[in-house]
């Protein structure tokens, strides 16, 4: 692909779109040029203030696109199968699903169900709000989930035996993990959607360096270096070009995974890049998604009905 821009982003009237972490950094452009191209967008996070914030600045820089916030937090369970129920009230399908929203390089903290923070709320969040909106998913042709990775997921390991990092616990490790289990999950999931018959696509994408406020860890020397180290880091605009051609650009097949096409992937056009040789572990691949529905209790089971929407 040649030099891609937002600029060739398709007309997408008609299509409805929930991007978690749009308040903000690579999810706001994100909604912000979906919504330009016609989308009927839903940012979806935490924070009311600066959702609706970001809402009105899609409006207004657009004309009066279609953008709204709605609660969503990716570390409560409750609050997940909330924002599900009511956008199956609200919306007649789901086009697209961009998997977002994230947290890094955190101290151990817990979610509201007692998940380690960083592997509940980057991939457990993710994987149980895409079950839920499955069936949503599922009534539009075509549909498709993005779910948005790192490129440090090449440093990820998975440590079946202790995923919550109770018995030892990296900030650092504990990030590429969640973000390896983010890249296992998307092919997964494409693997699962095409031996159900499916047409969803599932598709991975990660915005290379950009300057956003991901890495924000309250520590003054962890959060100097991580200043120092984005310095030549592109913009949070230039870092949702992936995403966004994974959520709208023709011709995009599951399992494709896009970054940038600069040097080290850190900054650039959109291009298909290769994931981590661990990310490829198809047995790995299993024994996270088994995991994962044990850990939140979501099973996938609109695929089992061949993707009918009950």
């Amino acid at each position: 692909m040649a030099r891609w821009t937002a600029a060739e982003i398709p007309e997408l009237s008609g299509r409805n779109a929930v991007v978690t972490g749009g308040g903000e950094g690579v999810g706001f452009h994100t909604a912000l040029e979906l919504a330009r191209h016609g989308a009927r967008v839903v940012l979806a996070g935490r924070d009311r203030g600066k959702g609706e914030a970001a809402a009105s600045r899609i409006r207004a820089e657009t004309g009066g696109a279609s953008a709204e916030w709605r609660r969503l937090d990716l570390g409560d369970l409750a609050s997940i199968d909330r924002f599900a129920a009511d956008c199956a009230a609200a919306y007649d399908g789901l086009d697209l699903l961009v998997n977002n929203a994230g947290v890094m390089a955190l101290p151990r903290q817990t979610t509201a169900d007692g998940f380690e923070r960083q592997f509940g709320v980057n991939h457990l969040g993710h994987f149980a709000l895409t079950g839920r909106l499955l069936p949503e998913l599922l009534a539009r042709p075509g549909a498709r989930v993005v779910t948005v990775t790192s490129g440090l997921h090449r440093s990820g390991r998975m440590d079946f035996d202790d995923l919550m990092g109770e018995r030892r616990y990296g900030r650092f490790s504990a990030y590429t993990q969640s973000k390896l289990a983010n890249v296992l999950f998307a092919l997964e999931l494409h693997r699962r959607a095409t031996a159900a018959g499916t047409d969803l696509v599932s598709a991975i994408a990660h915005p290379g360096v950009a300057r956003t406020n991901l890495a924000r860890t309250g520590e003054p020397l962890r959060g100097l270096l991580v200043t120092l180290a984005k310095l030549p880091a592109q913009s949070a605009a230039a870092g949702a070009l992936p995403s966004l051609y994974a959520a709208a650009a023709p011709g995009v097949g599951g399992g494709d995974f896009f970054g940038p096409d600069g040097f080290a992937e850190r900054r650039g056009h959109p291009v298909r890049v290769r994931p981590a040789a661990r990310a490829l572990d198809r047995d790995a691949a299993r024994r996270l998604w088994e995991a994962s529905e044990a850990l939140t209790g979501v099973r996938f089971s609109a695929f089992d009905r061949g993707g009918v929407r009950p």
